[in-house]
């Protein structure tokens, strides 16, 4: 059949097969912490940390070491201090974000120029090289997105109320700090896991855009995580074929994909939709999607 050689044939290739593995896991963790990070209002927090990131990927490069692990370590740094200048300080959790944000990103651009070929360099970086995806590469994509699910798995509860009512998190007496601590730093291993795939430029992407369809399909949080994973998934791995297929970069369109879902969603949503509110009769009055989170 047509069609079954069209899904086999980059099979038969073995760094397409490493390829949509990693674009799988990451289809899986990205929307995960997307969901809590759409909830909680922190996309910023998350478009952030992937341009942040920037020095730690570089310096690991110029030094020969996995790019992750420089990536992570930034990451992870960045997180707690964003916090904790937004806790001790008169200063402004989005503000604090803002300055390290800017101050990070510069200081990664003036690294790369200190390359010569820095241009190449540049665009496997802010763009990602998921074809280039080696075995060691996929078993740390493995390892840190199986630290992320368990994570969440472990903490869902306290994560939830964290996200619904901080306020009642509080008054539970659940330890309010430190979740917003680990959650902050999940989203940064999740932007880490993710580099390679699309890159600093488009990794927020695979965060929110799958849980931003799924708000707009779902009204309960297991739900909405539920479809986001599917989304991210379908969106990575068919990106990566129509890449293969169509010969263009294997970052923009997975990122490409799952935007076009969101838009026809976002157009055709039952009871959401902007084609369903300007049906006769028809009016947009139910509750927010994730309001529910039982």
């Amino acid at each position: 059949m047509p069609w079954l050689e069209l899904l086999t044939e980059p099979l038969a290739y073995a760094f397409m097969t490493r390829s949509l593995l990693a674009a799988a896991m990451v289809g899986i963790i990205g929307p995960l912490l997307g969901s809590y990070l759409i909830l909680r209002g922190m996309t910023f927090l998350g478009e952030a940390l992937s341009h942040i990131v920037l020095p730690g990927v570089v310096l690991a490069y110029l030094l020969g070491w996995p790019l992750a692990v420089g990536a992570l370590a930034v990451g992870v740094l960045a997180a707690i201090g964003v916090n904790a200048l937004s806790n001790r300080s008169q200063i402004r959790e989005d503000t604090a974000i803002g300055v390290i944000l800017a101050g990070s990103f510069a200081l990664g651009i003036a690294m790369i120029s200190t390359v010569r070929s820095y241009a190449v360099d540049l665009s496997h970086i802010l763009f990602g090289n998921i074809l280039g995806v080696s075995i060691s590469d996929l078993w740390l994509t493995f390892g840190l997105s199986l630290l992320v699910m368990l994570t969440v798995a472990l903490f869902y509860k306290e994560f939830l109320v964290l996200a619904f009512d901080p306020d009642l998190a509080v008054v539970l007496r659940l330890p309010e700090s430190f979740l917003r601590y680990l959650l902050s730093i999940l989203i940064a291993v999740t932007i880490v896991t993710s580099l390679q795939t699309v890159g600093v430029a488009l990794v927020l992407a695979m965060l929110v855009t799958p849980a931003a369809v799924a708000q707009l399909l779902t009204r309960r949080l297991p739900t909405m995580m539920l479809v986001a994973v599917g989304i991210g998934i379908f969106s990575n791995v068919s990106g990566l074929y129509i890449s293969y297929y169509m010969n263009v970069a294997s970052g923009p369109a997975m990122v490409l994909v799952a935007t076009a879902i969101f838009g026809l969603v976002f157009l055709a949503a039952p009871g959401r939709g902007i084609l369903w509110q300007r049906r006769p009769g028809r009016t947009a009055t139910l509750p927010d999607p994730a309001a529910k989170a039982e």
